[in-house]
This record gives C-alpha cells, sequence and structure tokens, in this order.
C-alpha cells in the first residue's frame, strides 16, 4: 500500500475530513487533495508531524511494504505511542514550565525568613531606634505571608501534569527523525547547561562566606544578620538558575532514554515537593523558638546549613524507602 493510500486510511479510521486533517497539519485542504491523490508527496517534516497525529511510525508511512491493518494490529497490542518531534519538544517546554513555577515556590521558602534578619539588624543597629519586637513582628509577617505564596506556587505546578502523564507513566517510542534532533538540540544546550550548574554550586558553596567573615573578624551581630539575610538571597540565586535548567537537561535525556532512564528524578522532584511546605515552615519556626530563647542570632544562624542537608538527605530516604515497598 502507497503513502496515499495509508493517509485516506488512517485519516478515515480516525473519522476526520480533509479539512480537519489539513488544519491539524497547518496546511491547506488542496494540501491534503494532492497527498492523497498522488499530485504531491509531504516534505519530511509533515511526514514526521503525520506520523504523530496518527500514532504510526514514520517507516510504516514511507515503506509501501507494510499493510495498514497488520500495523496497526501489532501497535495496538504494543501499547507503546508513537511521540513526534513536536510532541517532544512540547514536553521539554512543559518540564522547563513546571521547572520555574517550582523555583518560584523554593524562592519564597527559602527567602521567607530573609525581611526578619534585615530588621533584626535594623534593631541592633545603634545609632537606629528600632524596637526588637517591632523586628520580631514585621519578620514574622513576612514569614506568613511568603510561605502559603510558596506553597500556592508549587501546587500549581499540577497544572502540567496532564500534558506530562502520557510520557512518564506511558512506553513510547520516538517517531522517525526525532531522536537525531533531540540529540542535536541536546548538544547544543549541554555547554550552557554546565556553565549553569558551575555558576549554581559556585554560589551554594561560597554563600556563607560573606558572614563567616564578618562574625569572625568584626563580630557585629546586625551586619552577622544582614549577611545571613544575603546568605538565603545567594543560595535563592543559585536554585534559580540550576532548577529550570536541570529539568531542561533531564527531560531531553528522558525523551531520548524513551523514558526508561528518567523517572527517579521524577520521584525525587515529587518527594522535594511533598517535603517543602512543612519542612521548611518548621523550620523557621525551630529557628525562630531557639534564637528568640537564647538571643543569640550570631550562633543559630547554623540552623540553615544543617537544614539543608537534612533535606537533602531526607529526600534521599524517602526515595529508598520507596524502592523498598515497591
Amino acid at each position: 500500500m502507497i503513502l496515499s493510500e495509508k493517509i485516506i486510511k488512517l485519516r478515515k479510521q480516525l473519522g476526520w475530513s480533509q479539512e480537519e486533517l489539513a488544519e491539524k497539519m497547518d496546511v491547506s485542504r488542496q494540501s491534503v487533495s494532492k497527498w492523497e491523490s498522488t499530485n504531491s508527496i509531504p516534505d519530511l517534516n509533515k511526514i514526521i508531524r503525520l506520523a504523530g497525529l496518527f500514532n504510526v511510525s514514520t517507516d510504516f508511512l514511507l515503506k509501501d511494504d507494510i499493510d495498514t491493518t497488520e500495523y496497526l494490529n501489532e501497535s495496538a497490542d504494543a501499547d507503546t505511542i508513537q511521540v513526534s518531534l513536536e510532541q517532544a519538544l512540547s514536553y521539554i517546554d512543559n518540564k522547563k514550565a513546571q521547572a520555574k513555577l517550582t523555583a518560584k515556590g523554593v524562592a519564597f521558602f527559602v527567602c521567607s525568613s530573609a525581611p526578619l534578619f534585615f530588621f533584626l539588624a535594623l534593631s541592633n543597629m545603634k545609632n537606629l531606634d528600632f524596637d526588637v519586637n517591632m523586628a520580631v513582628a514585621l519578620g514574622l509577617v513576612s514569614i506568613f505571608l511568603m510561605i502559603p505564596a510558596g506553597i500556592r506556587l508549587v501546587i500549581s505546578t499540577n497544572q502540567y501534569n496532564r500534558a506530562l502523564v502520557p510520557f512518564e507513566k506511558t512506553p513510547f517510542e520516538l517517531a522517525y527523525g526525532v531522536h537525531s534532533a533531540c540529540s542535536e538540540k541536546l548538544e547544543a544546550f549541554t555547554p550552557s547547561y554546565n556553565n549553569r550548574l558551575s555558576l549554581a554550586i559556585a554560589l551554594f558553596i561560597t554563600s556563607s562566606v560573606p558572614m563567616l567573615l564578618v562574625n569572625i573578624f568584626i563580630g557585629r551581630v546586625d551586619l552577622v544578620l544582614l549577611m545571613l539575610a544575603a546568605l538565603l538571597f545567594i543560595v535563592t540565586a543559585g536554585l534559580w538558575i540550576i532548577i529550570p535548567a536541570s529539568a531542561q537537561y533531564e527531560a531531553y535525556k528522558h525523551i531520548l532514554n524513551e523514558g526508561d532512564k528518567g523517572r527517579e528524578l521524577t520521584r525525587s522532584e515529587r518527594h522535594a515537593l511533598k517535603l517543602a511546605p512543612f519542612y521548611w515552615p518548621l523550620t523557621v519556626a525551630i529557628y525562630l523558638g531557639w534564637s528568640l530563647w537564647t538571643m543569640n542570632w550570631g550562633v543559630t544562624w547554623i540552623i540553615w546549613p544543617v537544614a539543608s542537608v537534612l533535606f537533602a538527605a531526607m529526600v534521599g530516604l524517602m526515595g529508598l524507602l520507596e524502592k523498598d515497598r515497591s
């Protein structure tokens, strides 16, 4: 069966008119008519798009010796979807957009106590008449506003679930030409990803340096508190850089591996999102309780690096427990 006959049969099996197929292909009805009447042949990009719409491989469309009925029966038994280049790129874009929302939510979580440190720093400055109780009150208000905002952003990432689930829960294989096209895009993106990863790691490593230097050589509580607020913003900047970049890189790898090796990261992200909404508010509460009890703000800041390491350990532990249950 030749290409024109396969297009006609597949179109009719889906119940589409020539106008409907033309609309989905972004071409005129006359173009579809010419394809089906053998007056013209779709170019390679159109072939790839047709394969994605019909959920068949490009080999099936191009090879005359593959029978339509037999092929469709085999495909139905395999329960494997064919992914076109357009679908693959859409998945990558959705993963990146979801990661950006996650990064915004994490930014609110991490920075929620930064205003508190800033106001406490003002209250410790001798030349300013700023009451410590007012500083704590304003800082708590900022926390109570920023934590729910972060939770709202994290929850809103579920708007992408419908578009992502077919790629992350269903076996799929790439249509002809998709693997090479995605490989080229990943190769072009990798230097940018490496640069962002290096920058984020540098920010994480150096984030505590200003605070430690101030604490060691100057020892003023107000400056230590300001540097602690700066530490949170530096860490947030690193997260803002690396979260979307990592999501985009892993999305490319997931597509190129045809779903086989991209699931561990997805589970880790889910664990982090489940843990963060109550873990970071609890950390803030412990920090505030300890600091207000001892009034030793230059020491209690240590809870933040400890909490960060513990958070990563708990996410990893959740992954191990899930593997044990399975």
